[in-house]
């Protein structure tokens, strides 16, 4: 599947520790290849048309991320600080979905 990556996200990675990048890479890549059949510890469906992807390591990294016309749109991403996903990173990537359609 053709992953689209928004510019924000593309900022957010470019910023992390390079271990985390070569970690979030190594998921976007299995993302792209497996889409829906990627399941737990790497996605999880947080809502109806809302996914996070999930990257363990010293920085737990989360990207939200959509399926859309055939393809994936990574929509935000973020690091993990509490076991509940913040409402504010939440409302964020609502909103891009929204801007989707």
């Amino acid at each position: 599947m053709e992953i689209r990556v928004d510019d924000c996200v593309e900022k957010f990675i470019k910023e992390l520790e390079e271990n985390a990048v070569a970690k979030v890479l190594r998921s976007i890549d299995l993302l792209e290849k497996f889409g829906y059949e990627l399941k737990l510890p790497h996605t999880k469906k947080i809502k109806r048309d809302l996914f996070e992807l999930r990257i363990r390591g010293q920085q737990e990294v989360r990207i939200f991320y959509t399926f859309h016309k055939k393809g994936i749109v990574l929509l935000h991403g973020y690091i993990k600080k509490s076991q509940k996903i913040p409402n504010h990173e939440l409302k964020v990537a609502v909103k891009r979905i929204c801007l989707l359609t």
